[in-house]
C-alpha cells in the first residue's frame, strides 16, 4: 500500500477484521485504514476492538479497497468504492469471479481476486490470489504485501481458485472435524472433555509443525509412526476399512463443485 493511500476494508466481519489486525501487525498506519460496516451493532463492537481505526457506515474517499462482504453484495460494494476513488480492489468473497468484479468496478480499475482461509484470524492463513488482465507487477506486489499480513500467499490461475477454495478455504473445517472426532474418542476412552480438548489441540499443533518442516513427506511422516502390527497400524487399518481417505477426497471435490456453482450463480 502506498504511503498515505487510504485503504477501505468493506465488511467488518471476521475476515475483514482479521485483515485489519494483520495490517496493523505488519506496520501499516492506522490512519490509512477505514472499515466500512453497515451493521450499527457490529460497528460498536469494532470500535471497541479496533480503537485506533476509523469505522464508517458509508464508504469514504479511498484509493484502494478490500471487499470482504457476502458474494451477493460484492457488485454493490465495488461500485461504491470505485465511486469513492478506489483504483485497486481485492475481493475475498468466495465464488465471485474476476470478470464479475471487473464488470462492477469498470475497465480502468485493477482487480485481484483472493481466497484466504480462517486461520487468518491468528495470522496463519494460506491465501491464493489471481489477478485480472489490468494488473501489472506493481499491482501484484501491492496485493501480495497486503495479503501476506495474514499469512502465506500463492498466485495461481483463476481456474484453480475453485479447487483451492474446496481444499484450503474449506480445509480448516475438515481439520476441526478430525479434532471433534478425536475429542469424542478421547471422552469415550475415559478422558474428561477439558483434557480431551487440550490434548487433541496439542496433537494437531505438533503434527502440523512436523508437516510444516517436511511438507512434501506426509505419507512418510505417517509411515514413520506406523510400526508393523503396532497400535498406530491398528488405528490406520480402522480408518482404511472405513474409507476415510476417500471421504476426504470426496469432501474436497464436493466443496470445489459448490464453489463453481456459486461462481455460476
Amino acid at each position: 500500500m502506498a504511503t498515505g493511500a487510504m485503504l477501505a476494508i468493506i465488511g467488518g466481519g471476521n475476515m475483514g477484521c482479521a485483515m485489519v489486525q494483520g495490517l496493523l501487525r505488519a506496520g501499516h498506519a492506522a490512519s490509512d485504514l477505514v472499515i466500512v460496516e453497515t451493521s450499527a451493532d457490529r460497528r460498536a463492537e469494532l470500535t471497541k476492538l479496533l480503537a485506533s481505526i476509523k469505522i464508517a457506515a458509508d464508504t469514504p474517499r479511498c484509493d484502494e479497497a478490500i471487499i470482504a462482504v457476502k458474494p451477493a453484495d460484492v457488485a454493490t460494494a465495488c461500485e461504491r468504492v470505485v465511486a469513492a476513488g478506489a483504483r485497486r480492489v481485492i475481493s475475498i468473497a468466495a465464488g465471485v469471479r474476476i470478470a464479475a468484479i471487473q464488470a462492477a468496478c469498470g475497465a480502468e480499475v485493477r482487480v485481484i481476486r483472493a481466497m484466504p482461509n480462517t486461520p487468518a484470524v491468528v495470522g496463519l492463513s494460506a491465501t491464493a490470489m489471481a489477478v485480472s488482465h489490468t494488473c501489472d507487477d506493481a499491482d501484484r506486489t501491492w496485493a501480495r504485501t497486503l495479503l501476506q499480513s495474514i499469512g502465506i500467499v500463492a498466485e495461481i490461475d483463476e481456474a484453480m481458485l475453485d479447487a483451492f477454495t474446496g481444499l484450503i478455504g474449506s480445509g480448516p473445517a475438515y481439520v476441526f472435524y478430525v479434532a471433534e472426532s478425536l475429542q469424542a474418542a478421547a471422552v469415550a476412552e475415559g478422558f474428561d472433555e477439558a483434557t480431551s480438548a487440550k490434548l487433541v489441540a496439542q496433537l494437531l499443533v505438533g503434527a502440523a509443525a512436523l508437516l510444516e518442516r517436511e511438507p512434501q513427506h506426509a505419507r512418510e511422516l505417517r509411515q514413520r509412526v506406523t510400526s508393523p502390527n503396532g497400535t498406530t497400524a491398528a488405528g490406520v487399518t480402522a480408518l482404511n476399512d472405513r474409507k476415510t481417505h476417500d471421504a476426504f477426497v470426496a469432501a474436497v471435490r464436493a466443496a470445489t463443485q459448490r464453489s463453481k456453482e456459486l461462481g455460476d450463480a
